[in-house]
């Protein structure tokens, strides 16, 4: 090979890697980086869903929720109310049960346990502790149309 007297042959190591190399060593960072990033999910925790109702459907109706005016308090099982714990109240239901409270207007659901009795407002099937109201975006409507399935 003919090179000008002042330029250095440059060994095959210390060559700028082609196009091919650069997009063969970037593809495989960025699976790398899914692949660990994929690593820091967690599975669903209990009071945590949006996925679709699974499982037999127990009632149709309206939900409400309650919170701090009750926080504290004791529940008809015997426990203390925690507002912020994944918690319902039903009229029959035995306490301890799981049920998912799906809301279909906002397409969310979310796993409550029954500890205790209510609601006892006319038309309502179910009241949600706060934490489950505010998983399935019950909040600020304060009421809406739910399906209970078994859990």
């Amino acid at each position: 090979m003919n090179l000008p007297a002042n330029a250095i042959e440059q060994p095959d190591c210390q060559r700028a890697p082609s196009a091919a190399a650069r997009a063969i060593t970037l593809l495989a960072l960025l699976l790398v980086t899914v692949l660990w990033l994929g690593g820091c999910a967690s599975p669903p925790r209990h009071g945590s869903s949006t996925s679709a109702p699974e499982g037999r459907e127990i009632e149709r109706g309206v939900a409400s929720w309650y919170g701090a005016q009750h926080h504290g308090r004791r529940t008809a099982s015997g426990e203390v109310f925690d507002m912020n714990a994944f918690t319902a109240a039903h009229k029959t239901l035995p306490f301890g049960t799981r049920v998912r409270v799906f809301n279909p207007a906002s397409g969310q659901a979310v796993v409550v346990r029954i500890n205790d009795r209510g609601p006892f407002t006319p038309g309502r099937v179910i009241d949600l502790s706060r934490a489950g109201a505010e998983r399935i975006g019950l909040i600020r409507a304060g009421v809406a149309p739910v399906v209970i399935y078994a859990e």
